[in-house]
């Protein structure tokens, strides 16, 4: 267990160390206490952690936890757990207390609440969209519309915004009588119609003359992006640009809502866990709380196809069975060899993908990566070819055998290292050019490439030294 945090003079606490909340939720958990003295001790946490303890309990026991809880802190605890655990939770929510489900979706952030929704059975979304007040379900419905993966999909409506004929003082007037909104730097500044002329930060907003027009201080110039942009692409600008929120617009710049920088944090974090899983043929969207189905659906496919990809290395050591049967050996050393290409092709395949996705690798600089991969995978298959082949060849010798064999696994190992690192770098840059995702199977596909080449020029060289190589 952390240590407790103990805030200092100042009042200033480490957020790594447990709190004394946390270690009070501990407590209550281990001691079996009720629901309800759970719920109090859990609405004390920061959101974030009251999520971890809602995570770790059962099922039933989160949702009747969840129950006893105030509407704000459950819905604070419900927009921070794991979505599939958090989607759990409403539903049995929704058979117990429909309209205490209803009451905690619509204190969510319109995002936040968007997210969880999309993930529900259609019947349960509907549901709970009629339970809530006509103008939180309206601008939900609206998020709704678009895509999960775009920027529409991952924008919130809840932003600062000052009309461009407002005064300072009118401005200040309409942020005070807003709803709040957490973590503001700036306000958006919109014409009558609602369409994005600037923006004005805070502290420029409070520092200027009450008698000012918001319109001749603001600043003009205002980076924005469409709602259809893909949500990759939107995190890509914010890293590039290190935006802290970027205004979403509609084809006549009317302000639809805003990204902010938290919620691409989760989206870069979802992105490199969905290109890991991709590589090896599993469900982009599958995780730890996915249910047997959803995992079958996910991978049952490729691997029928790596079944097939695999068939073909087969074939190819088929057609060496009688030598493979005269020299023994040569199946010792096969999967060695294969091996090494492979993992050779899974470096540079991990090294292409990470410069496709933070766009390092443009078209111009295809070409020279790939070159140095296929230099960097002929030296390092010389200098493990001749590592291994010289072990080979030293103990065949001191056996009474020809040495030749350590030199046609030098020869291999120089020659499939260099493949599997072109295979791995060309790959993916192929697939994106075909306009599919370079992440998809590729593993798959990789394997097939390298364990056919890799027996494929073995045997072959084998099989054409045959007689300076047997027994």
């Amino acid at each position: 267990m952390a240590p407790e945090e103990k805030p200092d003079s100042h009042g200033i606490v480490d957020p790594t160390i447990e709190s004394a909340e946390d270690v009070r939720v501990d407590d209550l958990i281990e001691s079996d206490a009720s629901a309800e003295q759970i719920a109090e001790a859990v609405e004390a946490q920061e959101a974030a952690d009251a999520a971890d303890t809602l995570e770790t309990l059962p099922e039933d026991e989160a949702s009747d936890v969840v129950s006893e809880m105030d509407v704000d802190a459950a819905a604070d605890a419900l927009s921070h757990m794991v979505t599939p655990l958090a989607v759990s939770v409403l539903e049995d929510l929704i058979d117990d207390d429909p309209g205490y489900a209803g009451r905690v979706l619509a204190e969510m952030a319109p995002d936040d609440a968007t997210d969880l929704l999309q993930a529900m059975p259609k019947a349960d979304r509907d549901r709970l969209l009629s339970l809530m007040g006509p103008d939180t379900a309206s601008r939900i419905r609206e998020l709704m519309v678009y895509p999960k993966e775009s920027a529409g999909g991952m924008m919130t409506t809840q932003y600062l915004s000052v009309r461009e004929q407002e005064t300072v003082s009118e401005a200040i007037e309409h942020i005070r009588r807003g709803e709040p909104v957490e973590s503001a730097q700036q306000a958006f500044v919109t014409d009558r119609k609602g369409r994005l002329l600037g923006t004005i930060g805070l502290q420029r907003l409070l520092v200027s003359r009450s008698h000012e027009r918001i319109g001749e201080i603001c600043e003009r110039r205002v980076d924005a992006v469409q709602p259809e942009m893909d949500r990759e692409l939107v995190a890509r600008e914010f890293e590039r640009y290190d935006y802290l929120e970027l205004p979403v617009v509609d084809a006549s710049k009317r302000l639809l809502g805003i990204v902010t920088v938290d919620d691409v944090i989760d989206i870069i974090r979802a992105e490199g866990t969905e290109d890991a899983q991709r590589m090896v043929g599993a469900g982009k969207e599958e995780g730890v709380y996915s249910t047997v189905r959803q995992k079958l659906r996910g991978r049952f496919p490729w691997l029928i196809v790596n079944l097939f990809t695999s068939a073909i290395a087969a074939i190819v050591v088929f057609q060496f069975e009688g030598m493979i049967a005269e020299i023994a050996l040569l199946a010792v050393l096969m999967p060695i060899i294969a091996n090494q290409s492979g993992n050779a092709g899974q470096q540079s395949l991990a090294v292409t993908l990470r410069g496709i996705v933070l766009d390092e690798l443009s078209s111009g600089r295809a070409f020279t990566h790939v070159r140095r991969e296929l230099t960097a995978g002929l030296i390092n298959g010389m200098f493990c070819g001749l590592l291994v082949g010289g072990l080979v060849a030293t103990i065949r010798v001191a056996t009474g055998s020809s040495w030749h064999l350590g030199a046609v696994i030098a020869a291999s190992m120089s020659v499939t290292l260099m493949i599997g690192c072109t295979t791995g770098s060309t790959m993916p840059i192929i697939v994106r050019r075909l306009g599919f995702d370079p992440a998809t199977a590729s593993t798959i596909f990789l394997t097939m490439v390298t364990d056919s080449v890799s027996f494929l020029v073995f045997l072959g060289l084998a099989s054409l030294f045959s007689a300076w190589i047997m027994p």
